[in-house]
């Protein structure tokens, strides 16, 4: 490879990266050229960490030999067990551990390779293996991702030349910079879903981020909480309480997102969400659908929560539907992304109902008058009541007993 060809893909892969080109994409295009300019690649792999609360970072690959892989893979945490044990034994752990930026294996059947991935590698046919760190300074550190790791093989006869390797040493530094821009673009994205939720979160990605932005929605209000969380909180030992927020917070809210709602808040025990529709009943019936998913995890949380010992509950809920503003609330440089409006407070003083009638669920006429007629049909009602806050008093209802 020339300097004619070194510049000329440099200046290709910093087009990428402005263009937000996926990274699976960058590597395979990059590859390919890499190959068209002379260096005989064989297979590469890039690594990058992120910023998220399941995935420690993600890996891409490509080879040249037909075998079908998949071009991304999202990785967990390798801070513990086999996990621990395998990164420990890799050599992006060896550089890291020893300072290094630079290793090399030649891949030849009666040298001693102290890598597994460089004795697998050798016996696929592969003849030269090379590991790259490209390091981060500190001010571009964000979380874990400090680094681009990557490593390059050839099944070339002779291995990698010097030329080659001094390509690859001028150009794979602009192949980091581009994947980490590409990268930390989707870092806003996912932080404002996990802590705003994913309507909410891509809306602010989008740019709805001015004080006071709003819009008026019809929607589905969902809010829950514990049963009897403050009595269950002051027997359990301290370390108990955040695992139990975190059982039952997940029961809450994998129900409500796998019926395609959206939860705006988490309070303590308390949880806000809602369900949006252009028909008023398909919203009603995904919280319908939400609810029964969600008894049927507690059924599950409990059981083995029981069986380890721990203390157990279940959840209260209200549902609600109503027009609401839906946006940025807060002063100019602290803001919050939720529902506001008369329906909030209803749903809240729905669910507050629960405890005085003995019942899981309780429903506000509003949503019974728009649930689709299969639903409404297992409809009871408990009566009349005034709520705290609420200028009027309204029948509410619960799904049949036999029901739920």
């Amino acid at each position: 490879m020339n300097d004619a060809d070194i510049h000329s893909i440099t200046a290709w892969l910093i087009e990428q990266g402005l263009a937000g080109v996926a990274e699976a994409d960058i590597l395979a295009a990059f590859c390919l050229r890499c190959r068209d300019a002379g260096v005989d690649l064989a297979r590469g792999m890039t690594i990058i960490d992120t910023l998220h609360p399941v995935h420690e970072g993600r890996a891409f690959r490509w080879r040249n030999d037909g075998v079908e892989e998949s071009a991304m893979v999202e990785y967990g945490r390798t801070n513990e067990g086999e996990a621990a044990a395998n990164w420990q034994r890799s050599p992006f752990y060896y550089l890291l551990s020893t300072g290094g930026s630079e290793l090399r294996r030649r891949l030849g059947a009666d040298e001693f390779d102290d890598f597994n991935i460089a004795r697998n590698m050798r016996d696929e046919g592969h003849t030269d293996y090379v590991v790259f760190v490209n390091r981060f300074a500190g001010e571009g550190v964000i979380g874990e991702m400090d680094c681009v790791y990557s490593y390059w093989t050839t099944a070339h006869p002779d291995g990698f030349c010097d030329d080659d390797l001094g390509a690859l040493r001028r150009l794979v530094p602009t192949l980091a910079l581009a994947l980490k821009s590409v990268s930390l673009a989707r870092i806003p994205g996912t932080i404002a879903e996990v802590y705003l939720g994913k309507d909410a979160g891509q809306r602010v990605v989008r740019g709805r981020i001015q004080r006071g932005v709003t819009d008026k929605i019809s929607a589905v209000l969902w809010f829950s909480d514990l049963r009897g969380y403050t009595t269950i909180s002051d027997a359990a030992e301290p370390d108990e309480i955040i695992p139990l927020l975190n059982d039952y917070a997940e029961a809450v809210i994998n129900a409500v997102h796998e019926a395609g709602g959206d939860v705006l808040k988490l309070m303590g025990d308390g949880t806000l969400a809602i369900f949006k529709a252009d028909d008023p009943a398909q919203a009603c019936a995904a919280a319908l659908r939400a609810e029964a998913d969600l008894r049927a995890r507690l059924k599950v949380l409990n059981a083995r929560r029981s069986s380890e010992g721990r203390p157990t509950t279940t959840v209260y809920l209200g549902l609600h539907i109503g027009e609401v503003f839906y946006g940025n609330i807060g002063s100019e440089d602290r803001l919050d992304f939720t529902v506001v409006g008369p329906a909030v407070n209803e749903v809240s003083r729905i669910a507050s109902i629960c405890r005085s009638v003995d019942r899981h669920l309780v429903i506000s006429s509003e949503f019974a008058a728009q649930a689709p007629d299969a639903a409404r049909a297992h409809l009871v009602s408990l009566g009349r009541y005034a709520l705290r806050g609420v200028g009027r008093a309204q029948e509410l209802f619960t799904l049949d007993p036999g029901v739920l």
